[in-house]
């Protein structure tokens, strides 16, 4: 079944040219022109992935984002402003998986998609056939990849598939220093170019939504200069 892709922004222009660029490379697509209707309807009839816009009628981009996460890991793709760095942060500390600066290459746009659609695929499909091989155990933490879940304790964590695979990077080996490009390579694949800072703000929602489980949270430090590591139990 094709996946089906959510397209959020106000310019019908834009819905139109990129709904006709999706569908001829065989995606389902359903269009909304404000966050009010697109938070309603993903709701209501789950996608494969969204695509959102900043600014918009009824709800911006920035709250419906917010309020989705609320509800559902879909994975999510932000269009921001070409020089509003402020936006693409702000985008990924509200669990934005990838951002794209406006204005973009469909063809661009096209190969993000596919990226992530396929990291949420080998993220959820990982193990499938053998469950032992497909859960991640250390200390507190447990990963299910086959069910694409996290608890800490007990407690469930709602991580999207950029932050699993983050977290999946760091917890296979504990005590071992993993640099950026190496997490960047683990968590968007070897073939497409992503900042530093973007790594740094997934990792830094990832502990404040283990904090909000746990207060105590520390298991992912901090190398300064190096890159980040899991701590050994």
């Amino acid at each position: 079944m094709p996946a089906t892709i959510a397209l959020v922004d106000d310019d019908r222009n834009i819905l139109t040219s990129v709904s006709m660029t999706l569908e001829a490379e065989g995606f389902q697509v359903r269009t909304f022109t404000d966050g009010e209707s697109a938070l309603q309807g993903m709701l209501t009839r789950p996608v494969d992935l969204a695509v959102l816009d900043i600014k918009m009628p009824r709800m911006d981009g920035m709250e419906l984002l917010q309020r989705l996460r609320q509800r559902s890991s879909v994975p999510v793709i932000f269009l921001t402003s070409k020089d509003d760095e402020l936006d693409q942060l702000m985008g990924l500390r509200l669990g934005a998986d990838d951002y794209i600066t406006k204005p973009f290459s469909q063809r661009l746009l096209l190969e993000r998609i596919r990226a992530l659609l396929r990291r949420n695929e080998a993220s959820r499909a990982e193990g499938s056939g053998a469950p032992p091989s497909g859960v991640i155990t250390r200390g507190d933490l447990v990963l299910d990849e086959t069910k694409h879940t996290c608890t800490w304790k007990g407690q469930p964590v709602q991580l999207t598939v950029t932050e699993f695979l983050l977290v999946k990077a760091l917890a296979q080996r504990p005590g071992m220093v993993k640099n950026r490009d190496q997490l960047i390579d683990a968590a968007y694949g070897e073939n497409l170019y992503v900042d530093d800072r973007t790594i740094d703000s997934h990792v830094k929602r990832v502990r404040k939504k283990f904090r909000q489980v746990d207060e105590d949270f520390s298991m992912i430090e901090t190398l300064y200069g190096i890159g980040y590591r899991y701590k050994e139990a």
